[in-house]
């Protein structure tokens, strides 16, 4: 049985342009990744935005060291993660998919992205769904997995806010 989560990151002040325009800028994903880096190694594997929309593929190395015991009793290696975002032309909703894989995982990681504005701003929410095919440790797994994927996108959401911040032209 799967696991669902939501996250919203909210961009107070800010349009759903100047976000989609982060998005848009491959720099505002290289720092995203290079901030990444002071958890574990990251890099963006490849990135491609046109008026069509946006893809990007980002790969995350976690040391099987670093890993929780539970995990460790399924992955024999470090673990790599590679996450691929996609997300539609700009409009006035912005819609986008992601799913991340580990070679010889035992599930699966997908989820739905909005980008859309509100009175205050705008927010971007991200809809997970998490999968272990493991008897018994599945659930567990899943848990673990959703928890800390809400800590990443919290601090995803950190690093665009200081991006925006930083390179706002107002």
């Amino acid at each position: 049985m799967a696991r669902r989560s939501n996250f919203s990151a909210r961009y107070p002040l800010r349009t759903t342009r100047e976000v989609y325009d982060a998005l848009l800028n491959r720099e505002y994903w290289e720092f995203r990744v290079e901030k990444m880096r002071e958890f574990s190694p990251n890099q963006v594997a490849s990135f491609h935005a046109d008026d069509s929309g946006i893809e990007i593929v980002l790969e995350h190395i976690l040391p099987r060291t670093d890993l929780p015991d539970i995990a460790q009793t399924v992955m024999r290696k470090d673990m790599v993660i590679t996450r691929k975002e996609s997300y539609s032309a700009f409009g006035d909703e912005v819609t986008g998919k992601y799913e991340a894989s580990i070679p010889a995982g035992p599930g699966s990681l997908t989820g739905t992205i909005k980008l859309f504005g509100t009175d205050t701003g705008c927010t971007l929410r991200t809809s997970s769904e998490a999968k272990v095919y493991l008897p018994m440790i599945g659930p567990k797994l899943e848990q673990l997995m959703l928890v800390n994927l809400v800590d990443l996108f919290r601090a995803e959401g950190e690093f665009t806010q200081q991006w925006l911040d930083e390179n706002s032209k107002s």
